[in-house]
């Protein structure tokens, strides 16, 4: 029996959310249903899909689950993701137990991390 992964993120928006994290992840737009929007890695890649839920409240308080996005540049990534309609949320990266990262909110505000490559959690 194989196990696979599918991530869930409630929002306001999924097509214009799905956007974001399309080019954020560099995943492809599979496409909407109803209150729904698929995102899938690249073709031939691993990865878990991406659903984006449309839910009538809006977000209250922080995720009790995010996205961490490695890199080995975060200053860079974090600027790219930027331009894309990502904020950040600090202007000094986090550090510890060896790992740095950037915290940064998509346009709905949901949290994730920038996370530099090196470390092996952040």
């Amino acid at each position: 029996m194989t196990t696979r992964v599918g991530l869930v993120l409630d929002c306001r928006d999924p097509a214009t959310l799905a956007g974001f994290w399309a080019d954020a992840l560099g995943y492809q737009p599979i496409g909407a249903a109803d209150n729904y929007f698929l995102l899938l890695p690249p073709d031939g890649e691993a990865g878990p899909q991406f659903l984006l839920q449309r839910v009538p409240e809006p977000k209250a308080g922080k995720n009790r689950m995010h996205f961490d996005i490695h890199t080995p540049d975060i200053e860079a990534e974090a600027t790219r993701l930027a331009g894309i309609g990502a904020t950040r949320v600090a202007q000094e990266p986090l550090s510890e137990h060896g790992s740095s990262w950037i915290l940064m909110h998509d346009p709905e505000g949901n949290e994730f991390c920038v996370c530099d490559a090196a470390g092996d959690a952040c």
